[in-house]
């Protein structure tokens, strides 16, 4: 039986995440539809990546419930697709670009996988799919940030997910590539249909392709269009102090108050979530 296309690919019901005393979020309704560019922005330590943790089922919910396609969530879910931060590898690995990718296929497995037509087939169009095949064959220790997360792109799509969860994807990397990998998980979401979570401190490589915002602070959130949620007078309603949002050379700039110093000491890996009763 096909799925209901009008199920929500994420859902999450009065959600509430906490470390010990201290409650992360918590109320949170949201809805993503297949399709969707979600962007999730707020200060370190306000419960960004530990969203995707839940999705991933790495982290447990103290109430609530959080389900992907209509299921609740749980580790190694093929539907989902992950995207880490951006991160270096080591120059002497005798992995190549194109076992990155395989790796997305049998990462499941152990070991790499028996070489077989169909995976290599499997491999070179999703190589192909992110413009990745000059360097296929590469040393992966040998390539620039923005090549490496033209991999992981192809890896997170490997079993062509519902989802592609996104953690800081855009971090280290110079505008132009920021500007490549943007773009890229644009034209995944169009010609797929896949859903984007996008977790960044930036919106302004990927604002042409935002259809709404989850703004997380201090426990609380605002969820809007960019255009409803980007303004002097919503986050300064969200982060209880004056904040004013200003545009310089076609960008958003969040500047003033609590917006600079809120929290950018905490790194949530370090936080052990209080599971609760559910």
């Amino acid at each position: 039986m096909a799925e209901d296309r009008h199920t929500p690919v994420l859902s999450l019901r009065d959600a509430q995440l906490r470390f010990g005393e201290r409650v992360l979020w918590h109320g949170l309704d949201l809805d993503v539809e297949p399709g969707e560019f979600l962007a999730v922005l707020g200060p370190n330590g306000t419960g960004k990546t530990s969203l995707l943790k839940v999705l991933l089922g790495q982290h447990t919910l103290y109430r609530g419930t959080a389900e992907v396609n209509g299921r609740s969530v749980h580790t190694g879910n093929p539907a989902i697709g992950y995207i880490p931060q951006q991160r270096g590898i080591d120059q002497h690995t005798p992995m190549r670009g194109r076992d990155l990718v395989r790796m997305g296929i049998d990462g499941h497995r152990w070991g790499t996988g028996w070489p077989s037509r169909g995976r290599k087939q499997k491999v070179d169009e999703l190589l192909d799919a992110v413009g990745a095949g000059s360097y296929a064959d590469a040393p992966a220790g040998t390539l620039s940030g923005g090549e490496l997360q033209r991999l992981r792109v192809a890896q997170a799509l490997a079993n062509d997910p519902s989802v592609l969860l996104c953690d800081e994807p855009l971090l280290s990397l110079d505008i132009h590539h920021q500007k490549i990998v943007a773009a890229l998980l644009h034209e995944q979401r169009v010609t797929r249909n896949t859903a984007v979570v996008f977790v960044t401190h930036e919106i302004n490589p990927i604002l042409p392709y935002v259809d709404r915002v989850l703004y997380i602070v201090g426990g609380h959130f605002l969820v809007g269009t960019p255009a409803e949620v980007m303004t002097t007078e919503s986050l300064s309603r969200l982060y209880g102090s004056p904040v004013e949002v200003v545009r310089v050379g076609g960008r958003l700039v969040v500047v003033g108050g609590e917006a600079e110093c809120v929290d950018h000491h905490v790194h949530e890996d370090e936080l052990v979530p209080d599971r609760g009763a559910i």
